[in-house]
């Protein structure tokens, strides 16, 4: 099945939609299939289709401004992926020297490392958050697509260039399923202080456009439903088990991070007004407790000035990740947008207790005085007393670690990529029998 994955972000980025995006791609290659993904250009690079960063040019004979299908070689398409330098120091941040993701402002590792080949649109960053870019408008989407000769197209969190995918898909006659990811109305409630309904209005007519929404989470589901979207069935997000696991708590690690032996408490995401850390303010003032804050945004310097004694660590991937999550005693996440909310996974992969706001969709993932606990969104207070609670009882914290994992160990990435082709497969059926 040849499938043009128009996306609002890819790696380099570092958000729910990017990671998805790219697991689903590499699941589609993995199992035959040929993918091709079309996402913004990163800050500093041209529009490209080839992993090398060079920009696309028409294959000898080809007479549409297009990328090559999947089938022409391109590199990286052994899936190879980055991985951070051999005993790395998660604690301190990478040499300007050495490269790792995004460090050079382009996506030349992320492309090397595609399933697929990688189309890029030209963008410009989102005014006030320069990590976000939005897709201007390009004939490369509608070119990719009649060049790769798609039979479906998936649309990842569709918004700017998802809109604009989801409109040529439907003057091809394609059919289109649009995976739901990002709370757009609650980012406009929180940046503006208005625009839900804008936000929702737009979301509704490029949802309802597609054959399929899929949502992360029941929240989700409820959400677009009760907006007036139709034919939404529920996806939720694989997590990589092998990656995360508990073998990786390291108790050198721990010691740099808390020389006092502290609780280790740990955010892992943006640091945007959206997220909320601010709330983890109770949690520093705990004796013994040792926030730490892994992630970078516009939030940061606030961030710094709010939380007292709290350890930035900026952003962190691949096994440095993994085991900064292990290390800790407990993961805390704080906003209450979160459509599906990927690290709580993470760390209940990881074998580390949750403590997340009573929304979205931790609701979900986190069984209550069983896995973690949930707490009323917004509120500070709850938040430190959670992390209080369960500081003064580290066999109830490892019980519900160790339940977290067991939970989780059946959500691989290969399994949910699994559900995803089985929604293709109704999709295309669905087309079948309506053109008979």
């Amino acid at each position: 099945m040849r499938v043009v994955i128009v996306t609002e972000s890819f790696p380099p980025d570092v958000n729910g939609v990017a990671h998805c995006t790219m697991q689903t791609a590499r699941h589609l290659a993995a199992r035959g299939h040929e993918p091709l993904v079309i996402a913004p250009a990163t800050a500093g690079a041209t529009a490209t289709s080839r992993s090398s960063g060079t920009p696309w040019r028409p294959p000898t004979g080809s007479d549409s401004a297009g990328p090559p299908t999947a089938s022409a070689p391109y590199p990286g398409a052994s899936g190879t992926r980055w991985e951070p330098r051999t005993g790395s120091d998660p604690t301190r941040p990478p040499a300007s020297s050495t490269p790792y993701p995004g460090a050079s402002g382009t996506s030349d590792i992320f492309e090397s490392a595609a399933p697929c080949p990688v189309v890029r649109v030209p963008s410009l960053p989102l005014p006030g958050y320069s990590q976000v870019r939005v897709a201007l408008p390009s004939r490369r989407l509608m070119a990719a697509l009649t060049a790769h000769r798609a039979e479906l197209v998936h649309l990842a969190g569709p918004f700017v260039l998802g809109a604009r995918g989801m409109a040529a898909a439907a003057r091809l006659g394609l059919p289109a399923v649009a995976v739901y990811q990002t709370d757009l109305a609650g980012y406009a409630r929180t940046y503006l202080g208005a625009g839900e309904n804008t936000a929702w209005r737009r979301m509704r007519a490029v949802h309802s456009a597609a054959d399929r929404t899929l949502a992360p989470s029941s929240a989700a589901v409820r959400d677009l439903t009760e907006h007036g979207v139709e034919r939404v069935r529920l996806w939720p997000r694989g997590v990589d088990t092998v990656r995360f696991r508990p073998e990786l708590r390291d108790e050198a690690l721990r010691h740099r991070l808390a020389p006092g032996g502290e609780k280790i408490i740990g955010y892992v995401g943006r640091l945007a007004p959206e997220k909320h850390v601010e709330l983890l303010a109770g949690a520093c003032r705990l004796p013994g407790v040792r926030v730490v804050v892994v992630g970078d945004g516009p939030s940061s310097a606030s961030l710094r000035a709010a939380l007292p004694g709290a350890v930035f660590l900026g952003r962190r991937t691949g096994e440095d990740l993994a085991r900064l999550f292990a290390s800790l005693d407990m993961f805390v996440h704080t906003g209450p947008y979160e459509t599906f909310c990927q690290t709580v996974q993470e760390a209940m992969a990881s074998g580390v207790p949750v403590i997340a706001p009573a929304a979205g969709g931790p609701l979900d993932l986190v069984d209550h005085g069983r896995t973690g606990l949930l707490v009323p969104p917004h509120d500070a207070d709850a938040v430190q007393a959670a992390v209080g609670a369960l500081a003064a009882d580290p066999a109830r914290a490892a019980a519900y670690g160790r339940a977290g994992r067991t939970m989780v160990e059946g959500r691989t990435w290969e399994a949910v990529g699994d559900q995803l082709l089985d929604h293709y497969d109704e999709v295309l059926r669905g087309r079948t029998a309506v053109a008979a």
